[in-house]
């Protein structure tokens, strides 16, 4: 828990009061904002260290807490974390990180990227669906969210996906899925990358020892071009 704590250190008004996370502000002082939405195993230092290499690249990063300081290794309780914030009270945490994010002096333009992993993927569309023309490029990794309740119709953001060829977790088909309703909503197409590795892929300390470091250092290229061109 105190390494949750150590890496709050910004926050924001929301719906219920409060909200923290982890802001990482590049070396020139300001820059294009990203939104950086974790996984179910918290704020973890491996979500605050994305936000720093955005930042490295000149993005303003915010990554939002949405468990309330709570992190872990155990994917039992990611589990139950993750269940236990539905898909509407997870978007209007982060909406209100978007808020935040955009009027923060730092933040150049009108408008944000979004990018998240796992859990966080599976936010990261509904989220640019949610806030409109406030983001303009989102980016989910290995996270698909394919209800029929999400109304894609919103969404004004641009669109790349990453996703693991033999991942059981968020499959290939859930990915496409996706692809389509948003397709079947906006007229829009995803760019969709799919790598020959499993779940999680692009994180250094994956549990399930699935990660990659040559897909992991390609999607990750190709998610720097994808925001410079939407952001700069």
């Amino acid at each position: 828990m105190s390494n949750a704590k150590f890496r709050q250190n910004t926050t924001f008004l929301t719906p219920n009061g409060h909200g923290y996370g982890y802001l990482a502000v590049p070396d020139a002082g300001r820059g294009p904002g990203v939104i950086v939405i974790q996984e179910w195993w918290g704020l973890t230092d491996q979500i605050a260290g994305v936000a720093d290499r955005l930042a490295a690249e000149g993005f303003v990063a915010l990554a939002p807490d949405l468990f309330g300081g709570k992190v872990t290794h155990d994917a039992a309780d990611g589990q139950k974390w993750m269940s236990e914030l539905p898909i509407e009270r997870g978007v209007a945490q982060l909406s209100s990180s978007v808020e935040y994010l955009l009027s923060h002096d730092a933040v150049t333009g009108d408008a944000l990227g979004a990018v998240g992993f796992c859990m966080g993927g599976g936010f990261v569309v509904a989220l640019a669906a949610a806030v409109g023309d406030k983001i303009a490029a989102a980016i989910p990794y290995y996270g698909a969210n394919t209800g029929d309740d999400i109304d894609y119709s919103t969404l004004r953001a641009a669109v790349m996906g990453h996703f693991g060829t033999y991942d059981k977790a968020v499959t290939p088909d859930q990915a496409r899925h996706m692809a389509v309703a948003v397709h079947e909503n906006t007229g829009a197409t995803m760019e969709l990358y799919f790598y020959p590795a499993g779940h999680a892929f692009a994180n250094e300390v994956n549990h399930a020892g699935n990660y990659d470091r040559v897909q992991a250092d390609l999607s990750w290229q190709r998610t720097l071009r994808f925001l410079h061109r939407a952001l700069d």
